[in-house]
């Protein structure tokens, strides 16, 4: 239930009424609701539990999208607050009603052109969160020292100091580390959703794209197509509506395990169990 405390708040500061509330499943992090209110249908999520900053790095994200040129449909960010002693953080959203039907080469086209916007180096303006994890974004002008010490270093040393994995495994990292300039094909740093997996995107009822819940950086365009593979893949049309617009490097297949060591570390700080045992499996390659 919507505590009174963020009622009164979206009242005062923003004029909006709340008229009904639709509590909507899905997601581990936040509670969400539809809500009907006298400005009309909004998207909330709201959450006592989650850094300071949190709902607005996401609300960084979407901006950050919905100023590309992709075609691709993201949510516009109504209002955002942070968590206090009486309140939740919450980020209030336009509601898109979501089809089961889509055109899914288009919205792999569409992915395609958001990596088409360019970035000065790979990293983002700020630091930001893949689900409820700090993630580092500090600026780099190699892909392969941004890959390391970005996104492998800091979770392979959150996954240590917690005692999920063993500190030997960073011998394995810095193998990899040494070995990653030629395994990996020269890009230019493009704009990417950051946490693409099944449940951060749907189809709108025109069957447009849309996507949700970013963890977004500039980064190789790669990253972003081998997170869809992480829970199954996505369909071949997709595929092909990107490739469509953007052709693949050769080796990309052999390249996903690599790349998706970042979300197989986030999964196993976040829920432990086999996901510890893929990312030894994978490192233990190198």
């Amino acid at each position: 239930m919507i505590p009174q405390s963020l009622r009164d708040h979206l009242h005062d500061e923003h004029s909006i009424e709340i008229e009904n509330e639709h509590r909507i499943s899905g997601g581990d992090i936040n509670q969400s609701y539809k809500i009907s209110t006298n400005r009309g249908e909004f998207f909330l999520k709201l959450n006592t539990d989650v850094p300071p900053d949190f709902f607005e790095k996401e609300k960084e994200g979407l901006n950050e999208m919905r100023k590309s040129d992709s075609g691709l449909i993201i949510p516009e960010v109504i209002a955002v607050g942070r968590p206090k002693t009486d309140q939740p953080g919450f980020l209030l959203l336009e509601f898109i009603k979501e089809s089961t039907k889509g055109n899914s080469f288009h919205f792999g086209a569409e992915l395609a052109k958001l990596h088409k916007n360019e970035g000065p180096s790979f990293g983002f303006s700020s630091n930001n969160y893949i689900g409820r994890l700090p993630q580092s974004n500090h600026n780099h002008k190699s892909w392969s020292d941004f890959f390391i010490q970005e996104r492998i270093n800091p979770q392979l040393k959150l996954a240590v100091d917690s005692g999920k994995l063993s500190i030997n495994l960073k011998t394995s990292a810095d193998r990899l580390a040494k070995k990653l300039d030629d395994l990996f094909p020269p890009c230019r740093p493009s704009l990417l959703h950051g946490d693409l997996w099944g449940g951060n995107y749907l189809f709108n009822e025109s069957g447009q794209g849309v996507l949700i819940d970013p963890a977004v950086y500039y980064g190789h365009p790669e990253m972003d197509l081998a997170f869809t593979h992480m829970f199954g893949g996505f369909s071949k049309e997709f595929y092909h509506g990107y490739e469509s617009i953007t052709s693949l490097e050769p080796g990309f297949n052999d390249r996903i395990p690599i790349y998706n060591l970042y979300p197989l570390f986030v999964h196993a700080n976040l829920f432990g169990g086999h996901y510890i045992s893929q990312v030894e499996h994978q490192l233990k390659r190198f």
